[in-house]
């Protein structure tokens, strides 16, 4: 009996770091696409407002996704051909984003790629949670770790692909659609927790009515500290136009270099974010990362050159690692595991409903001016860590 008990939890815990190896993959292929996407939507004619449009769209699309999927996986308790469905899905649209021609296209195509995410990620984060109940901080900072340094990987594969083969951004696309079908391979193996229970007799407003008081307040201050956490691709906008006047070549290789200088110190501080947090608690953590984001919104509103770039792209990243891992961790732990795919899925769905405002609010700002833009998001996160600190105990 001991034997089996023993038996069962290495495969679980096998699990997160099969899920983790999938994420990699996924984000390898991504995180090609992502560095570029702003200069591909630039390329075809977008404006700063197509580009508020698409980041906030694939936010939306796919958080909405997340609560309908999460809760009816938790309604039918199966998780696993959620997540096959979404990788698959995903992979899909990658492949006619690079087929794209025009701005609307690509705007088209890289947020319905986006709804493979609002299928997969509840169900998968559930997988984990029930995987490694005890220590969820580190589960999620694994699973983030595989995510980011997929993302190194991929975003370094676009950099020599520009750098030195001098591919077209179709053509990275493309490739980066090729390595996103590989995604489905390691799934074969994972293994779901069995349930003995049958399919759950609760509706989806009972299951939302039954969020304690705590999970709700917190999904609250996440929407809005999301409102300050507008699109990543206003960051590598501010970095090009700065380095545009300077270089016109470098000003589409080195923010590429930016945004893998932030994956690496994303990747390298989650596992230690997560386990910080499973030992100080997640309020802590998540009130000090949401101040750092405000700090480092700010100075890319005031302190640009060449110099302060890398330091506020590393900064970012660190930023990252403190809150998004320990988001979902917090969530987890503030719902039973009845509900708790419908837990992360309305977190997700509140974060998808106010990321397309904050990036359109961040597109028609940038219009006015870029400094006023993250002088918006800087002041609203500092407001959102207190928010945290004040109104929410561990």
């Amino acid at each position: 009996m001991i034997k089996d008990n023993e038996n069962s939890k290495k495969e679980l815990s096998k699990n997160v770091y099969l899920l983790g190896f999938t994420s990699f993959l996924n984000d390898m292929s991504s995180e090609m696409i992502m560095p570029i996407l702003p200069m591909l939507i630039t390329s075809f004619g977008g404006g700063s407002l197509s580009i508020g449009l698409v980041g906030g769209l694939r936010d939306l699309i796919s958080n909405i996704l997340m609560v309908l999927v999460g809760y009816y996986s938790d309604k039918i308790r199966k998780r696993k051909i959620f997540v096959v469905l979404g990788y698959l899905t995903s992979s899909i649209f990658k492949l006619l984003l690079g087929l794209s021609k025009t701005w609307l296209e690509a705007v088209i195509y890289s947020s319905l790629e986006r709804m493979g995410k609002g299928i997969r990620t509840a169900p998968r984060d559930a997988i984990i949670s029930e995987s490694m109940p005890k220590t969820l901080g580190k589960g999620f900072g694994i699973q983030r770790a595989f995510d980011t340094a997929g993302a190194i990987l991929g975003s370094t594969l676009a950099l020599l692909f520009v750098l030195y083969l001098q591919y077209s951004l179709n053509q990275i696309v493309l490739i980066a659609a090729v390595i996103g079908f590989l995604t489905i391979l390691p799934l074969y193996f994972v293994k779901e927790k069995e349930s003995s229970q049958k399919p759950a007799e609760i509706s989806f407003k009972f299951g939302i009515k039954n969020l304690s008081k705590d999970l709700k307040l917190f999904i609250l201050i996440s929407g809005i500290f999301t409102l300050s956490n507008f699109s990543y691709m206003f960051y590598i906008l501010r970095a090009q136009e700065f380095l545009m006047i300077m270089d016109e070549r470098m000003a589409i290789v080195i923010p590429i270099a930016l945004y893998i200088l932030y994956n690496i110190f994303y990747t390298l501080f989650s596992i230690p974010f997560g386990i910080l947090s499973d030992k100080i608690g997640r309020r802590k953590v998540l009130t000090l990362g949401y101040m750092l984001y405000g700090i480092v919104s700010l100075g890319f509103a005031y302190f640009i050159s060449q110099k302060s770039l890398i330091l506020l792209f590393a900064l970012y990243g660190i930023a990252y690692a403190s809150f998004a891992g320990n988001q979902k961790a917090y969530v987890s732990d503030l719902s039973s595991e009845d509900i708790r795919a419908t837990a992360l899925g309305l977190f997700y769905t509140v974060v998808g409903l106010t990321s397309l405002p904050a990036s359109l609010i961040a597109g028609y700002l940038w219009k006015i001016s870029p400094e006023i833009t993250f002088l918006y998001g800087g002041v609203l996160a500092i407001i959102s860590s207190l928010l945290l600190l004040l109104f929410l105990k561990d």
